[in-house]
């Protein structure tokens, strides 16, 4: 048993400079520097496995194979998923390739059950694996905007009882999004190929369309035509009705995908802020911004920016060494981990910074704020990047000029451009925004990730190991930090909660830090639940304009839960939160 929260900070920074092949004391001992005061936040998977004698991953994200419409392929596929879980990783699946309901099979003359049938199955598996340990199971469903069981799969989530284990998130590609604003009808099609019968006749009509997981676009047949704003509506309404599904805007994720030349991505982890081919992996951390604010709550507040930079580069260093030191459930895991050596590094405690900075979550000065930080996070990271690369190689599937020629790339500093060109890069990914609800926790309930406070005090359920839940009574980190400097003093208006945020505040954050992550951001926007309809659906509108690869709402309702619940809740109802929904 380890004694102190130290004992763990030993055993990790321990385990991961066994990799160095030079120095190990050395890399130990600025590991630890950077633990030990929650200045650096390794993933959940990181903390619980790294040097344990426990057969599991240290990845929290892993996107699965491409799904064959067979039963022989359907149930390997299972398994698959089923030993990801049980190491612990969490799952992202594309649907898109399973045959529509009512479809004749090849060979069998079986109807085809269609994508959410078969989701079942999947969402009963993690059930059974909850039951074994304390560690959630958590998946991610995507199905194309274009595929004809489109709607059963946006209504899914309505029935309280369905898919607890899974987010749903639509791919939406430009093309429907254009279809959209101009009011055209919208074909829902299948790859020619996979159908018999009726199905394949030609009056049905074909398009060609680049399916999940093909290289090239493939002859698709229509099966049916739909108002795409009548679409667009169900997509919205189900929404606003029970939080789900999110909104992938898909061709927008793979145009600033650095690995476009030799990838396709139809999926993404639970939370959303990995986008992932076909097994693709990801280790995640967090810099914990609070760590960095010197003389907090003061008129000379300020962050350590040249502090934050020194940590970045020891971060990237532990998540490249996570790469080699981890388990990977599959071989094909593996595989794609250490020929793309993809990190997500990101950002903790950012509303818990600004509160100390006395500044408000939703001013433009906030946004700018943090826009700056992530500029310096990024460029730190792909800078420790080139070094690394320079000392170890770059990773196997780097192509200097087709990297070179991703957007994203294109946009860095040109000093970083060149030293790219020069050198290569060690990791072709280097930045996410998790929700970082756990570590954020454990590093003395810090807001999470790029999230407002969402109360000062709070009622939080944690997951026990005999499946179980317990509630806890938690304070937030500044919150309390103010009352010890000044006690009972009335709260500065800057201290602002979730519920006072408005949804466009939300979505201005999201897209001030975005053109600094090369994955993505996982960020939820907190409506009201008076919210008028035509809002709500304007906040995705809004999204697409802004540039974003994606967005996800909340607004309470009678379907979902939350984490999270105000004391005064929490005495009204001892069931008031749902499963926990937060994976990273």
């Amino acid at each position: 048993m380890e004694a102190d929260i130290s004992a763990t900070w030993r055993r990790v920074s321990g385990a991961i400079a066994r990799v160095e092949p030079n120095n190990r004391q050395t890399w130990e001992d600025a590991f630890y520097r950077v633990l030990q005061d929650f200045r650096f936040l390794p993933g959940g998977r990181i903390l619980a496995g790294a040097g344990t004698s426990r057969r599991v991953t240290l990845f929290n994200c892993f996107v699965m194979g491409s799904l064959e419409d067979s039963m022989d392929g359907l149930f390997e596929a299972l398994k698959e998923g089923a030993l990801t879980l049980q190491q612990g990783g969490g799952l992202g699946y594309d649907f898109s390739t399973l045959r529509p309901r009512g479809s004749v099979a090849h060979g069998c003359g079986a109807v085809a059950a269609g994508p959410v049938s078969f989701m079942r199955i999947w969402d009963s598996m993690c059930a059974t694996l909850l039951s074994t340990g304390s560690r959630r199971g958590a998946m991610m469903a995507t199905l194309r905007c274009d595929h004809p069981d489109i709607v059963p799969f946006v209504e899914a989530k309505r029935d309280p009882r369905a898919l607890r284990h899974f987010n749903l998130s639509v791919l939406v590609s430009d093309a429907f999004m254009r279809a959209v604003h101009e009011d055209r009808q919208w074909p829902l099609v299948f790859p020619a190929g996979a159908l018999t019968g009726k199905e394949r006749e030609p009056e049905a009509g074909v398009v060609w369309r680049r399916w999940s997981h093909t290289g090239k676009p493939i002859a698709c047949r229509v099966l049916q035509v739909v108002p795409a704003r009548e679409l667009w509506q169900r997509i919205m309404r189900s929404a606003y009705a029970c939080a789900e599904p999110g909104v992938l805007f898909i061709d927008r994720i793979n145009r600033w995908n650095n690995l476009r030349y030799c990838e396709t991505i139809s999926a993404t982890n639970p939370c959303g802020e990995i986008p992932l081919p076909a097994y693709g992996a990801c280790n995640l951390g967090s810099i914990n911004l609070t760590r960095f604010v010197r003389g907090p709550f003061s008129a000379q507040a300020y962050l350590d920016r040249a502090a934050i930079a020194e940590t970045v580069a020891i971060a990237v260093r532990m998540l490249d060494d996570v790469v080699d030191l981890s388990r990977f459930p599959l071989p094909a895991q593996r595989h794609r981990a250490r020929g793309t050596r993809r990190l997500g590094l990101g950002i903790t405690g950012l509303a818990d910074t600004l509160i100390q900075l006395g500044m408000r979550y939703d001013e433009q000065g906030a946004q700018h704020l943090a826009a700056s930080v992530m500029a310096l996070i990024c460029h730190s990271a792909y800078r420790a990047s080139i070094t690394l690369a320079q000392e170890k190689g770059a990773f196997p599937m780097f192509d200097r000029e087709r990297y070179l020629a991703a957007p994203f790339i294109r946009a860095l500093p040109q000093a970083l451009r060149r030293a790219i060109a020069g050198s290569g890069l060690r990791n072709s990914h280097l930045i996410a925004i998790a929700p970082a609800g756990t570590i954020s926790l454990l590093a003395n309930n810090v807001s999470s990730g790029i999230e407002p406070v969402f109360d000062f005090r709070h009622v939080r359920r944690v997951l026990q190991a005999d499946a179980s839940y317990r509630a806890y009574r938690v304070s937030d980190d500044a919150y309390r930090l103010w009352r010890c400097l000044y006690r009972r003093a009335p709260l500065p208006d800057y201290f602002q909660r979730a519920h006072t945020v408005t949804p466009e505040a939300h979505l201005r954050m999201q897209a001030a830090v975005s053109p600094f992550v090369d994955n993505a951001i996982s960020k939820t926007i907190n409506v009201p639940r008076d919210m008028a309809f035509g809002d709500f659906h304007a906040l995705y509108e809004r999204a697409y304009a802004l540039g974003l690869k994606g967005c996800t709402t909340f607004r309470p309702n009678p379907v979902t839960g939350a984490i999270l619940c105000s004391e005064q809740e929490a005495r009204a109802s001892a069931h008031c939160c749902s499963i926990e929904r937060e994976a990273d």
